[in-house]
């Protein structure tokens, strides 16, 4: 489960940038951020095992008030993130079509516009119709592409071709000394997120206290390593100056078919790729749309808002969403490329999710204070001061990567970093003001007892 939720083939071109110091930034951020994440959210969601996940436990340790804040955040930076799966499952129908199409904005925005809604409204029919969809997908979409191009790129270095990656100590290091280098840190960062969707299932592992952590450690081991020789190969035989981090994935498979004499394959591989980031995405549409509205129900928000249909779908939930994907969509338009505003809107995504992961160390530290009678069939290994180290490097390390979500990478020419950081600020400000003026405007409603 920890595998289908957080592998993505979206990020590989990204990471890839990075050359073999990638090596070194997923190692660093599986020791501070996703280990931490998973110790801390098997702990809560065994103690607090209702719906609702992040919503409920900050809602037990802070309040409903602090909970919806946090809640409309997650699902802001989900919708945020929602732009960049689009713009990498148009640019892999494109690239096949024409590659020149990627760079094309009205050509991909339409493209992106059109499949989005046709995903929204196939989750209309409800989780069952939908869910068979993400389950074949990320089988066939994500983790056969990842296995293939890892071979592929064994295959390469076995017949001793030219290579564009410096397998040097050296080059395992990162150049820490301008900080824009690591600014791409953020996006990394945030590709290891989600493993405490399988968290809540950690009650039920046989004797969770030994070897739920054994999980964890097979999921960091197989994620990590399918996460860092899939952008290896990438990096293999793409030059970092010609690299597309939006398409990247497809232009390093073009060069192993072509090396290999299986052109005939590239229809087929990107017809499975586009299957599984389209499964990916359709996994995360109406999931965060159920915290909202828990929070409905909770009187955060007017109940009309939650209005169900016959399939228990909340619909006007995901028509605003809907509504919020376009407008955001529509800042690629003014951004210099189409690989800029993946950027920019993945570190907004970034940024406003590790909010909301910061909130979750901070309740477990209180709520271990405030509940501590409350049976929890997993704690974290090492009594309170163990709470305190993992709380503590998660927060931390988050904290560090949203500062520099704000610096323009160096790899990536984003136009004027003024204007870049401007958008970013007021997307973050946007993201977590917003649901205060929601929450108060509705305590002060005449209608919110209808």
């Amino acid at each position: 489960m920890n595998v289908a939720a957080i592998d993505s083939l979206r990020i590989l071109p990204v990471s890839a940038e990075y050359g073999l110091s990638l090596i070194f930034y997923y190692v660093l951020a599986a020791l501070l951020f996703f280990i931490p994440t998973a110790l801390i959210s098997a702990e809560l969601s065994t103690g607090w095992p209702e719906t609702g996940a992040m919503y409920v436990w900050v809602r037990e340790a802070f309040g409903t008030k602090v909970s919806f804040m946090i809640t409309w955040v997650q699902w802001i930076s989900n919708i945020a993130w929602f732009p960049t799966m689009m713009s990498f499952i148009a640019a892999t129908i494109s690239y096949c079509i024409d590659p020149h199409l990627v760079n094309n904005k009205p050509y991909m925005i339409t493209l992106i516009f059109c499949l989005f809604w046709g995903i929204t409204f196939l989750n209309f029919f409800g989780i069952k119709t939908a869910s068979i969809f993400s389950s074949l997908s990320v089988i066939l979409g994500t983790l056969v592409p990842m296995g293939f191009i890892i071979s592929l790129g064994v295959l390469w270095m076995i017949l001793g071709k030219p290579q564009n990656i410096n397998f040097s100590w050296h080059a395992l290091l990162p150049d820490i000394r301008n900080a824009d280098n690591m600014a791409l840190l953020t996006v990394l960062l945030y590709s290891l997120v989600g493993i405490e969707l399988s968290a809540a299932h950690a009650g039920e592992v046989k004797n969770p206290q030994r070897n739920y952590p054994k999980a964890i450690l097979w999921s960091v081991l197989i994620i990590l390593g399918s996460l860092i020789f899939s952008s290896l190969a990438i990096a293999l035989v793409v030059p970092q100056s010609e690299l597309n981090i939006i398409a990247g994935l497809l232009q390093a498979f073009e060069t192993f078919f072509n090396a290999f004499h299986l052109r005939g394959l590239m229809p087929l591989l990107a017809l499975l790729i586009t299957m599984g980031a389209l499964g990916g995405l359709n996994s995360w549409i109406l999931g965060p749309s159920k915290n909202l509205l828990i929070a409905c129900d909770d009187g955060c928000l007017p109940k009309q808002l939650g209005k169900k249909n016959k399939h228990h779908v909340p619909i006007f939930l995901l028509l605003l969403q809907g509504v919020i994907f376009s407008l955001l969509t529509a800042l690629f338009l003014l951004m210099p490329t189409i690989g800029s505003g993946f950027i920019l809107l993945t570190n907004i995504a970034s940024i406003l999710a590790l909010l909301g992961y910061i909130a979750m160390f901070a309740s477990a530290l209180r709520l271990r204070y405030k509940h501590p009678t409350v049976l929890r069939s997993f704690t974290t290994p090492g009594g309170k001061l163990g709470l305190w180290i993992v709380c503590s490097l998660g927060s931390l390390s988050s904290l560090f990567t949203m500062g520099l979500g704000f610096l323009p990478p160096s790899q990536i020419p984003v136009g004027n970093p003024l204007y870049y950081q401007l958008i970013i600020g007021f997307g973050l400000i946007l993201g977590c003001f917003f649901p205060l003026f929601l929450y108060r405007a509705h305590e002060r409603s005449p209608w919110k007892k209808i």
